[in-house]
């Protein structure tokens, strides 16, 4: 059963899920058995995932069959689970939650492709959109407190089915790193009046000098204080809240910055 850990010398989560280690590798990075099993995200092959959550079917196939052009399915080696329920606890000086979370994969094409970047606008947007439609839906859960989607893309970052996909996870807390950008940027507000990432999107379209590319609603950036080299920022031009309420226009026009 997988548990969050809350670490006391700094006051971040940690997620601890030995099950995790059971994962096959569906793929031809490494030497192994499932090296050269089918691979569980092409159509022909949806009884290798959990039921699907979500997907899109232009030709109004039913679920669970070939005919998506983006699918939603459960993570089938999750790291958090819902069914656990939410349950807090100590134990001395440390602070603990039960594993209790939300963990998906998005599939993001029916072609075996290895890379998203090899996907074209239309399909990107349509990304986007189911990205949208679980968060929406994810929200209306209220012990669920933050939700992050993001890629491991090849297998130096841990991904073990090399078929574009991406991932979803829903936690009961909001991630330390992330609060701290959030209490960044109201003491700026408070100190100034202005909202801080307006002000940056501001000075860079002056100097341009960390300007990557710029479109209608977008602003792609390298960050003043890049923690990383080829660190880039997708930033809303409008001043917005939340990606879920973003348009379906502004969904297309965001794939152009891939």
């Amino acid at each position: 059963m997988p548990e969050l850990r809350k670490d006391p010398t700094n006051n971040h989560w940690v997620i601890i899920s030995a099950e995790r280690a059971n994962r096959p590798t569906h793929n031809n990075w490494r030497t192994t058995p499932a090296a050269t099993a089918p691979c569980p995200f092409c159509p022909g092959n949806e009884d290798k995932t959990p039921p699907e959550i979500l997907a899109f079917r232009p030709d109004g196939s039913k679920a669970n069959v070939s005919g998506w052009t983006v699918r939603v399915v459960p993570n089938k080696f999750p790291a958090l689970i819902m069914q656990s329920g939410l349950e807090r606890r100590r134990e001395g000086a440390y602070e603990l939650i039960n594993g209790f979370g939300v963990h998906e994969v998005i599939i993001e094409t029916p072609e075996h492709v290895t890379n998203t970047a090899f996907l074209d606008e239309k399909q990107l947007a349509n990304i986007f959109w189911v990205y949208r439609r679980r968060i929406l839906d994810l929200k209306k859960d209220k012990r669920l407190r933050y939700i992050q989607i993001f890629k491991n893309q090849g297998v130096e970052a841990g991904a073990t089915v090399e078929h574009a996909h991406s991932q979803l996870m829903a936690l009961p807390m909001i991630p330390a790193n992330v609060m701290a950008k959030l209490n960044g940027a109201k003491r700026y507000y408070r100190s100034k009046g202005r909202c801080v990432y307006c002000d940056m999107i501001r000075r860079e379209m002056q100097g341009q000098a960390r300007l990557v590319s710029e479109s209608e609603h977008f602003l792609v950036i390298c960050p003043f204080a890049s923690r990383f080299p080829f660190e880039t920022w997708i930033l809303p031009k409008r001043h917005s809240l939340y990606f879920e309420y973003g348009s379906k226009q502004a969904y297309v026009d965001l794939a152009r910055c891939f």
